[in-house]
């Protein structure tokens, strides 16, 4: 075993680091961005993913990868989950209770395999849906399919539990993973995400384009929702479109926007792209 002073140097980093998180999270530095979702057909806007930003006080901006993988590795993150969920919550109650919102909008967050395994994940949910006077069925948890499949046996309890209540769950980053099709019949999932690296890649690769191809086919034969995320240009838009998938999320229909834009966007009538 080797250890010389950069390692030393490396650790000492991190530590610091997640104490600075761990402050963060109580002190207000993180902040949401909200990216909209669209029904393809026909276009209209149906939703927002929200996203956690950290922009630290004498580093600049963290990367959500960073500060989220650093919250799993110290134990940060069901303290980091619990303020984006009761932030995105309460943002969508505030958007309803102004009358902005012309109809039933849903409000996306990612949770962590950790989250699923935490028994407080189940009335943390609920309590917050309580709170905000929010429709269960308006908060849909996303959670990728690595780890999914991966906390399978101690996330059940929890995704039934939250399922009875009227949450909705989305399978996120699909096809970068392996799904037992057995589960995917019999667990309450409403809605399949295609990754990213699928949708931007259909303009290079054949492969690609079969591969969003057989997870729409996919999805449609289960009775699931099916989203592609990372849609970038108008001819990855309407290849999409064409396929039969239901929503669409990418910077060609919208980069993620403050929670302060969102009332000019909703007050807005929407065009798609072209």
């Amino acid at each position: 075993a080797l250890f010389d002073q950069s390692m030393h140097e490396r650790i000492a980093e991190k530590l610091k680091l997640e104490g600075d998180l761990r402050r963060a999270i109580g002190e207000g530095q993180l902040s949401l961005v909200f990216q909209p979702l669209y029904d393809l057909e026909p276009y209209r806007l149906s939703g927002f993913e929200a996203l956690a930003r950290w922009e630290h006080p004498e580093r600049g901006h963290i990367r959500p990868d960073v500060f989220i993988n650093l919250a799993e590795e110290s134990g940060h993150i069901e303290a980091l989950t619990g303020w984006v969920i009761d932030q995105a919550v309460g943002q969508l109650a505030a958007w309803r209770a102004a009358g902005l919102c012309a109809g039933p909008l849903d409000m996306h967050v990612n949770i962590s395999g950790r989250d699923l395994g935490n028994a407080g994940l189940v009335p943390l949910v609920r309590e917050t849906l309580l709170r905000h006077d929010l429709p269960a069925s308006q908060l849909t948890l996303e959670i990728t399919e690595t780890t999914l499949m991966g906390k399978l046996s101690v996330a059940l309890d929890a995704l039934h539990a939250l399922r009875k209540v009227g949450v909705k769950f989305s399978i996120d980053d699909f096809g970068t993973g392996y799904s037992s099709l057995a589960y995917l019949t019999t667990l309450p999932i409403d809605s399949l995400k295609i990754d990213r690296s699928f949708v931007m890649g259909m303009e290079k690769s054949a492969q690609n384009v079969e591969i969003v191809r057989a997870v729409v086919n996919l999805g449609r034969s289960l009775g699931k929702k099916i989203v592609a995320e990372g849609i970038e240009t108008v001819e990855q838009l309407a290849a999409v479109k064409a396929m039969g998938v239901h929503v669409g999320q990418g910077y060609l229909l919208s980069r993620p926007i403050r929670a302060d834009q969102v009332p000019a966007l909703l007050g807005q009538s929407v065009a798609e792209p072209a």
